[in-house]
């Protein structure tokens, strides 16, 4: 017999905070001390409700698991339509099944104008059924790329909290890439690829053009939890022309400051951008491609002018080069401080065989590289996260 079960918030992992709403829950990446001090940013508000990372973790000997869910999701007039959000399940760690979101909110954004326009549909419910008998581990990965509201959890046996893994806390920060934009899958993105090389839980605070050195974001990761801790950093601040190289270099030290607040000897690894042709020599701000949008491809082009990186405009070469030099510079007296560039997971080599499709963010085949990569030469034997990570599950 199925039976609707309790989604308490033990069974919750990767999300920080908890919204009760008259018909469920929503998971948020950013509490609500943090968001309020988001100037209401629309973006950061809408990405940090995006479950990037989330899973519902239960054991149970149910064979049928359903879940209901209202997603909200935000699309722009005369752009390719977004693929529908996936929701999978992991069985005692193997992925056994995936299935497709349907219905929800749909915002629809003019860009002529920037009107929205809204769309209401009905919930969602997600089946997967055909369990192995006994009792068992589950993870559901929520959708990392559509707002998601937890109504209602079914099975036909009983469900209670896991027993403790005993494996370490990795606690990341960064931006779309980080995020998951282009992956096709919650699991497919390169945090989730490279945590589950590491053996580590993940907490991703990766935040779709929203890795901008906000002291709001600093003060929750100093006090959330982790054992191994990761910022990658660079490509909004650029595509967003959000400041100049004398504020960057400040910024990065008060982000790392308040970090290190709560977590005075943790291992913290600094990661420069990946590559970015777009953004390698040429400043932001960022923009669509219009031409490309004309023909009904989603394509990005940066518009600023490399004459102005002289006078302190950011590009993704000038911060990779001040990142290094700020984390060296700090490693004399932090030795548990590393860094990381970020173009040994993504080089401009790769771009040749493996181009950003949208000129900006990496596709599915491309996260998984970078994901492997990084659980290499971050969890792999003698890297900066090393006595942190499970023996068993290294590459």
């Amino acid at each position: 017999m199925i039976t609707t079960q309790p989604i308490p918030s033990v069974f919750i992992r990767g999300g920080l905070e908890l919204e009760s709403t008259a018909t469920g829950t929503i998971v948020h990446r950013l509490p609500a001390a943090a968001r309020a001090q988001a100037n209401g940013d629309p973006q950061l508000l809408m990405v940090e409700q995006q479950p990037s990372g989330v899973r519902i973790a239960f054991e149970t000997t149910a064979t049928v698991i359903e879940l209901d869910t209202l997603r909200s999701r935000t699309t722009y007039a005369g752009a390719p339509a977004r693929p529908d959000g996936v929701i999978e399940l992991i069985v005692d760690g193997t992925v056994l099944g995936e299935s497709v979101t349907n219905g929800g909110t749909l915002t629809t954004i003019d860009m002529a104008t920037g009107i929205p326009s809204r769309a209401e549909g009905p919930l969602c419910t997600n089946s997967f059924t055909g369990l192995p008998e006994g009792l068992k581990n589950v993870e559901i990965w929520l959708p990392h790329n559509e707002a998601t509201e937890l109504l209602a959890l079914r099975s036909n046996a009983a469900v209670a909290p896991q027993r403790d893994s005993g494996r370490p806390q990795w606690l990341h920060h960064g931006s779309s890439i980080s995020h998951g934009s282009n992956a096709t899958r919650p699991t497919a993105i390169w945090p989730a690829v490279a945590s589950r090389l590491g053996g580590v839980e993940l907490t991703n605070l990766g935040f779709g053009g929203s890795a901008l050195l906000d002291p709001f974001t600093a003060r929750t990761m100093r006090d959330t939890p982790a054992d191994a801790i990761s910022i990658k950093i660079g490509i909004n601040l650029v595509n967003l022309d959000l400041m100049r190289l004398r504020a960057f270099g400040p910024a990065v030290h008060g982000f790392l400051d308040t970090i290190r607040d709560g977590h005075p000897d943790t291992p913290l690894l600094v990661i420069s951008p990946i590559f970015c042709g777009i953004h390698e020599d040429t400043p932001g701000p960022g923009a669509f491609d219009m031409a490309a949008f004309a023909e009904g491809r989603m394509r990005f082009t940066a518009t600023g002018d490399p004459a102005e990186i002289a006078a302190g405009k950011l590009s993704l070469r000038s911060i990779r080069k001040e990142l290094e030099r700020i984390v060296h510079s700090r490693a004399e007296h932090d030795s548990n401080l590393h860094f990381l560039d970020g173009l040994a997971l993504y080089g401009e080599a790769d771009s040749l065989e493996h181009p950003l499709p949208d000129a900006l963010h990496p596709d599915g085949e491309t996260h998984r590289i970078i994901g492997e990569r990084f659980a290499a030469l971050a969890f792999g034997p003698g890297a900066v996260f090393d006595p942190f990570s499970s023996l068993d599950s290294r590459l």
